[in-house]
Formats: C-alpha cells, structure tokens, sequence
C-alpha cells in the first residue's frame, strides 16, 4: 500500500474561496468586545496609578536618610512606598528594643507608637498592592486588545480550501 501511494501521482486543483459553514459574527461581536474591554482595563489602571501617585505625593513623606534606597526623595510610587514602610519598621523596632506590637505589655507606654507604626506600614503596603493591582489591569488590558483583534480577525478571514486528488497507480 505504501508503495501504491509513494508511486501515485498528485494533482492539485485550483483553491477555492468559500464562505464559513456558519456564522461568525457572534466571534466578531466577541473580539470587538475583547478590544474595548482591554483598551477600559488599561484606562482604568492608568487613572488609578496616578490618583494612588498623587494621594501619596500629597502626603509629603520624605524617605530618610537611613533608609534602604530613594533617601530623601518624596514617597509617590510603589518602590518607595515599599522602602518607606520598610524604614518605619526599622525605626519602631529600634524604638521597641525589637518587639513588635503583639510582644509589648499591654501598659508599655511604647505600644502606641508601635500601633501607629503598624497602621502606617499597613497603609503604604496598601498602595503598593494598589499600584499592583492597576498594573495588573493595564496587562489584562494588553492581553485583551490582543486576543480581541486575534479573534476578530479569525472570524473576518476567508475560508480557502484547497482540494486534492490522488490518481490511482498505473498497473
């Protein structure tokens, strides 16, 4: 058999341009849908990384000097935000002999400031999950522009078909 199909002559025919089976414009529909969610997904995260930016900036928290990284420059993005947060533990640490909050006796006089040590850093690691979350939806928006327009240009391409037929072997 193999022999009979390695021996068989090939004819091509001239391809063919024919309509889908069915219909695509739901697929259509779709991918413009797709497209205009990424372009409100990467809008969206745009908006919330600057007023996340400019809420911080307007706070004028200055990084200290004996901080990790960005000394002296003001806290407005997520890097420092970050390095911020990590200075305060230093210093509330220093300030508690090393305890933490949890560790203080309840009438240690220090506790106060370890409280409000605590609701700092929560509050700077809670913009940097922000700057997170909208950097995270400005690359669903990327992903989502790109899958809609695959999608939509799939749904518009033309279907070829291209037929063949094998000649039987000459005995």
């Amino acid at each position: 058999m193999t022999d009979q199909i390695s021996s068989a002559e090939t004819t091509d025919t001239a391809a063919t341009v024919e309509p889908p089976a069915r219909s695509l414009g739901g697929v259509k529909i779709v991918g413009i849908l797709g497209v205009l969610a990424g372009i409100l997904l990467i809008v969206v995260g745009v908006v919330v990384w600057i007023v996340v930016s400019m809420q911080l900036r307007a706070e004028n928290i200055t990084i200290p000097d004996d901080a990790m990284a960005f000394q002296g420059q003001y806290v407005q993005g997520p890097f420092t935000a970050y390095v911020q947060a990590d200075i305060i533990q230093h210093h509330a640490l220093e300030a508690s002999g090393g305890k933490t909050y949890a560790e203080l006796p309840m009438d240690d006089p220090i506790r106060g400031t370890m409280m409000n040590a605590s609701f700092l850093r929560a509050s700077l690691f809670t913009s940097v999950v922000s700057f997170g979350v909208a950097a995270f939806a400005m690359g669903m928006g990327i992903l989502s522009i790109m899958f809609g327009w695959a999608l939509h240009r799939l749904a518009t391409a033309p279907v070829v078909i291209k037929r063949s037929t094998i000649a039987a072997a000459s005995e």
